[in-house]
């Protein structure tokens, strides 16, 4: 079975949970649009929320042949994959006497929205840098294997450098040729092109110059940017309990990468929990015993790539000069 957040929400009786799932789906597009494959089961003991499926590594080719000649024999390429769903949220604690007099400003709904959006930035570093194993530098280590993780190797690379607005109007038409051929290199039309907000602004720059830049507001009265139909999404920043870092960053020669991704369950999903329990929200008992109270956020996740050829990594765009 599939699930959105928008059918997850459906399915709440809890009028909190509700609003919730609503606040996830306004903190990211990504979320807001991913298919979820909630068949995972634990098992009784609990230890494992891995998911296994086949992956389209290579698609098979055709051709001609000349009379009383054989064909090139070749077949399409499929490995079996496992990833996994990771437990991501947070905690947060509040005296009962600052959530009775907070006022105009309600905290408890103050912090649980904060801590929606830093779960939804944890997911969103995961989705770009994560990696199951225990150590990698620069990974987002003990979480999922994210598009850097999964797509190594298969990376498109080009030299296009668009890092002051006279650039803009000199290499408008080579970025935007640059990223119709990276566009053409997948398996169909990627749903959106994920990148930091530095390179968002010199694609919109370039496409709004170039007359491929579009732009509405959804139902949240978010302006849902695109270039020629791709959504454009900034990736947001991460929080590591010393810095904040763009999720998708910049390279020491000031270039930084563009992750395209097509959603969908034969290609990039995300995957969850049996039944509805993609999502959950845990509020203290205020009528109860205990000064302080406590809060949490959960969210239970993963994703997975069915088809290589249904994602990619557009590297060496130079947006910003260097020393």
């Amino acid at each position: 079975m599939a699930i959105t957040l928008a059918e997850a929400k459906v399915g709440m009786a809890n009028k909190v949970d509700q609003q919730i799932v609503d606040e996830f789906r306004r903190s990211s597009f990504l979320l807001d649009r991913l298919t979820f494959d909630n068949i995972i089961s634990p098992g009784t003991g609990g230890s494992t929320l891995t998911y296994g499926y086949v992956q389209l590594d290579s698609p098979s080719t055709a051709g001609t042949r000349k009379i009383n000649e054989e064909y090139t024999p070749n077949e399409a390429k499929r490995v079996e994959k496992t990833t996994k769903a990771v437990i991501m949220g947070g905690a947060f604690t509040l005296d009962r006497v600052i959530i009775d007099t907070s006022g105009a400003i309600d905290e408890l709904d103050f912090q649980l929205r904060e801590k929606v959006k830093a779960t939804a930035n944890e997911f969103h570093y995961s989705v770009i840098n994560g990696t199951t194993a225990a150590s990698g530098a620069g990974f987002k280590t003990n979480s999922f294997d994210g598009l850097r993780k999964l797509l190594a190797g298969k990376e498109v690379t080009e030299s296009v450098d668009v890092s002051t607005s006279e650039l803009i109007d000199t290499n408008k038409h080579g970025l935007i040729d640059v990223l119709d051929s990276f566009v053409s290199t997948l398996d169909g039309k990627p749903t959106m092109l994920l990148m930091n907000k530095k390179m968002l602004a010199k694609i919109r720059s370039a496409a709004r110059r170039a007359g491929y830049y579009n732009n509405n507001v959804d139902g949240f009265g978010r302006t849902v940017e695109d270039y020629n139909g791709i959504i454009l999404m900034d990736a947001g920043e991460y929080y590591n309990g010393t810095n904040t870092v763009d999720v998708v960053g910049i390279e020491d020669d000031g270039t930084s990468n563009i992750y395209a991704v097509q959603l969908g369950l034969n290609a990039f999903h995300g995957i969850s929990p049996t039944g509805n329990k993609l999502i959950k929200t845990y509020l203290p008992d205020l009528k109860g015993p205990g000064a302080v109270k406590r809060g949490e956020v959960e969210l239970v996740a993963g994703v997975a790539l069915k088809n290589t050829l249904k994602a990619g990594i557009l590297k060496g765009i130079k947006i910003m000069g260097t020393a």
